[in-house]
């Protein structure tokens, strides 16, 4: 078995949307969260049919939501001609088996349809690496799954099992060494963007970060006056990029556009893109952009905030730049705060100026300029 055998071609499938709600959650918020979900669907190519959400105390052990609430997906799936259900949140091995079971359709969970996604997306070397190191640690102890169909053959006196269960242990050394090169490889690709950012250390370096589809990559071609691939969809790049650009008064610095962070992001996802995420720890200077027409745009600037901790990122190095003025109203958002329109151009000359008084007194030397431009 190899990775490609676990991933589901989302292109033009349909899908239910499922999501279970704890005493302590408040309807809201289950609603924000899924209309995420059906975000990261709709940018995998699947089309959310309808929206699940059921109420419990705590989460059924064998089944999430329970059995009988999982029988009535299964007939509303077949009934609307779904191809998977998709949920919310993080399933366990044995209850995404039993889901299946229930259900009779593919089950996906939140990191499972993230890292489907990822994968769609990866076109770079490094970010192929990372992506499928991810996939690999979430497939290992869900490897079961996926040979249920040969199960364990009836053996004779002293025998355990059959074909299964062989294909199995086969499979789990086979995932095991390839974890293991590719760590080898993050490894060496860690090592050679250290060298880089060690040859680069008497450049002035800002990274932009926030999160996803809050106008990174549009604000770091107006500030480097690049045409880095944008579109309005989550994760629309997963690479790091490398460019100068001037912040008036002669002063030049490299910026660093990185992967945007989500809500619930797998944890396989954060350790496999250190290196990536590096150029956030490793910058002088941090621009964490906020989408202010979002309508939760406080809940992703403190998701955006937890991550930047979790990185060890000091708030000192952190600038927050309000980002899509341009979608509100005349006068909606005012404060002394950062406030751009990375489409328009608003705010952009303001923001130079406080990129600049952050600067010490030197600029990015003449090697550099070369190189990033």
């Amino acid at each position: 078995m190899n990775s490609d055998e676990s991933v589901l071609v989302l292109a033009n499938t349909r899908a239910i949307a499922v999501a279970l709600r704890v005493q302590s959650q408040q309807p809201f918020e289950v609603e924000e969260h899924l209309d995420e979900l059906e975000e990261l669907a709709k940018s995998a190519g699947c089309k959310v049919e309808a929206r699940v959400v059921q109420a419990r105390s705590a989460p059924h052990a064998r089944s999430f939501i329970g059995e009988g609430k999982a029988e009535q997906i299964g007939v509303q799936a077949k009934d609307l001609e779904c191809d998977l259900v998709l949920f919310d949140d993080d399933l366990s091995p044995s209850q995404v088996k039993n889901l299946e079971k229930i259900i009779g359709l593919p089950v996906l969970d939140r990191s499972a349809l993230i890292l489907q996604l990822f994968r769609q997306r990866a076109k770079t070397k490094e970010a192929r690496t990372q992506v499928e190191l991810a996939q690999l640690q979430y497939m290992l102890p869900r490897l079961t799954r996926f040979w249920r169909h040969l199960g364990r053959q009836a053996g004779g006196i002293g025998q355990r099992g059959g074909e299964g269960e062989k294909q199995l242990e086969m499979d789990r050394r086979m995932l095991r060494r390839r974890i293991g090169r590719l760590e080898r490889d993050l490894e060496t690709i860690a090592r050679t963007r250290n060298t880089q950012r060690q040859g680069r250390r008497d450049a002035f370096q800002v990274s932009l970060t926030g999160y996803t589809n809050a106008g990174k990559s549009t604000l770091f071609n107006r500030l480097t006056r690049s045409d880095a691939f944008v579109q309005d969809r989550l994760f629309a790049t997963l690479d790091s990029k490398l460019r100068k650009g001037t912040v008036g008064e002669g002063r030049t610095v490299v910026f660093a556009d990185t992967v945007g962070f989500v809500r619930k992001l797998p944890h396989h996802l954060v350790a496999s893109f250190r290196s990536t995420l590096e150029e956030v720890t490793a910058a002088d200077l941090v621009l964490h952009v906020i989408d202010i027409s979002h309508p939760t745009w406080e809940d992703q600037r403190r998701v955006g905030e937890e991550v930047l901790a979790d990185l060890g990122v000091e708030e000192s190095r952190v600038l927050t730049v309000f980002n899509k003025v341009d979608r509100l109203p005349s006068g909606a958002f005012g404060g002394p705060e950062c406030r751009v329109s990375a489409t328009t151009g608003e705010g952009i000359e303001a923001l130079k100026v406080a990129i600049r008084d952050r600067m010490p007194l030197h600029d990015v030397p003449t090697w550099a300029q070369a190189e990033y431009s």
